[in-house]
């Protein structure tokens, strides 16, 4: 049975957690303590070729040791029982991309995000800003969503400036690429109409006037260098709330984005694991950028324990869909010259190349988030180079998102044996209006989840948290009917693409 990580998570009913966590949360980190745990009469899913379904499943020392058939468990007098009662038992859930800080910040943040007009975020941005202190950032991830509102406008500085006069305001929509700052922030940050756009990234301008519209798109950090760093206190929570968030839901391990929060963020990780207070195991991905310093100390894939690990290492080819900069071949429908955005770190070529195989040879894994076509041939362009010119090691290319696929790069991703990292709920969230961006051609082999794993593309499920929800009941979902939100698919947008159950929990937990 092959099961990551090493060590058992199971849920059972999709409700209750049996977990080597169990002990953990009592305070000790050795599995080896614990009673073994006999889980009967259930309907256990193993994901084995020659043993699909047991009915009995032996837990010792935090891993599986044994399934089968209920009566039949080869244990002694001291073992922990729990009768299922007929109720279905699944490996825990291992979301393969998250920003799990964000999310936990996301549960404690006013819920902006499900205004369906421009007025409901005025109303309701005001009604938080209201008690503030002036001068307090309003810093909120997934906050606002245009194609929710009529006719979808984008929001402008002018539509919130009245009603946040004293608090500098930066809000980003959920995928994260495109936000919303008012006249305050950008005076903070130093950013007028003759600011130049950053590499890879671009500031909005009134077509008519040139005047700042606030909007920035793949250029938030230019508004971040001006937000105060959040507090030691902040972050534990969040963390704290994205824990029990991921417990509630079944989630056992996730693969985190963590450099969104620095070097804080796994120091703070580390602390609770060897704490006992970590009930999901964390794999964290660090900056390309940044990639000498794992390097220098000696972190490769994998390092780490159980409970915390690191050694993979994220940069960005491109933008988003729902900003119009993910960098694709041919231009948004209904955007003449607009092909989206390469990002600043694939600029030039040659200097991606050189990091990220120099990363390569000191074997840290290359986790690259490309969404547009021609980002994702590109990335693959490097995956090759690297892969012809290094020695050979288990290296796991990740492409991140992998969203709208050129036909010839199937064979590609799985000749290399990439990884197709990628979120089913953007399927049936983005469905709603991405045709509008992209046509019905380029919607064929977009979220192409069955092309994947027909072309033995390794698949790999996440959700994006908290651009879209932890829970893993709607990505599975999500995969097995691609209905979209609105209703307007009942029998699944792009239908060819889907895929079955056991794909979708093989995706999910070994993937």
């Amino acid at each position: 049975m092959r099961l990551r990580p090493a060590h058992a998570a199971w849920i059972v009913g999709a409700a209750a957690v049996v977990t080597s966590g169990a002990a953990h949360a009592q305070g000790t980190n050795d599995p080896g303590e614990e009673v073994p745990l006999l889980l009967e009469n259930g309907l256990i899913w193993t994901h084995s070729g020659d043993r699909s379904e047991a009915t009995s499943l032996l837990i010792r020392g935090g891993r599986v040791a044994w399934v089968g058939a209920t009566g039949s468990a080869p244990v002694g007098a001291e073992v922990r029982q729990i009768d299922l009662g007929g109720r279905r038992v699944v490996p825990g859930f291992n979301d393969a991309h998250t920003h799990f800080f964000d999310g936990g910040f996301t549960l404690r943040a006013p819920d902006l995000l499900t205004s369906d007009t421009p007025e409901e975020l005025v109303r309701r941005l005001k009604e938080f800003a209201g008690p503030l202190p002036a001068g307090r950032w309003i810093d909120l991830y997934a906050a606002w969503d245009h194609e929710r509102w009529p006719g979808h406008p984008l929001p402008s500085r002018a539509l919130i400036d009245s009603v946040t006069p004293a608090n500098p305001v930066w809000i980003r929509r959920p995928d994260g690429h495109i936000g919303l700052a008012n006249s305050l922030a950008l005076e903070l940050a130093g950013i007028s109409s003759d600011t130049p756009d950053p590499p890879g990234g671009q500031i909005d301008r009134d077509a008519a006037t040139g005047e700042l519209t606030g909007i920035l798109r793949d250029a938030g950090q230019l508004v971040g260098i001006a937000i105060p760093a959040v507090s030691e206190r902040e972050l534990r929570e969040a963390l704290d709330a994205a824990l029990a968030e991921a417990a509630r839901l079944g989630v056992t391990s996730v693969q985190d984005m963590c450099y969104d929060y620095g070097p804080g963020a796994i120091r703070l990780l580390q602390e609770y694991g060897a704490a006992g207070k970590l009930t999901t195991r964390v794999y964290c991905r660090t900056a390309l950028a940044e990639w000498e310093h794992p390097a220098a100390v000696g972190v490769t894939a994998g390092f780490g324990d159980a409970w915390v690990r690191m050694g993979s290492l994220k940069a960005f080819a491109d933008g988003a869909l729902g900003s119009s900069t993910a960098y694709m071949f041919e231009p948004f429908e209904g955007e003449p010259g607009n092909r989206g955005l390469l990002g600043d770190v694939m600029q030039p070529a040659d200097t991606f190349f050189a990091r990220a195989s120099a990363s390569d040879r000191a074997r840290l894994q290359l986790s690259i988030h490309a969404i547009g076509d021609a980002a994702i041939s590109l990335v693959i362009d490097q995956f090759e180079r690297i892969a012809a010119e290094n020695p050979a090691w288990d290296r796991r290319f990740r492409v991140e998102h992998a969203q709208h696929m050129a036909r010839k790069d199937f064979s590609r991703m799985a000749d290399l044996g990439a990884i197709a990292s990628v979120q089913p709920f953007h399927a049936i969230d983005d469905g709603r209006w991405a045709e509008r961006k992209i046509g019905a051609e380029r919607a064929k082999t977009t979220y192409a989840f069955r092309s994947f794993l027909d072309a033995g593309v390794p698949v790999a499920f996440g959700t994006d948290w908290p651009v879209a929800p932890l829970d893993p009941m709607q990505t599975l979902y999500a995969a097995v009917t691609r209905r979209t939100l609105d209703g307007a698919h009942p029998g699944g947008w792009v239908p060819a693409e889907k895929i079955t159950v056991e794909e979708a929990l093989a995706a999910y937990t070994s993937g």
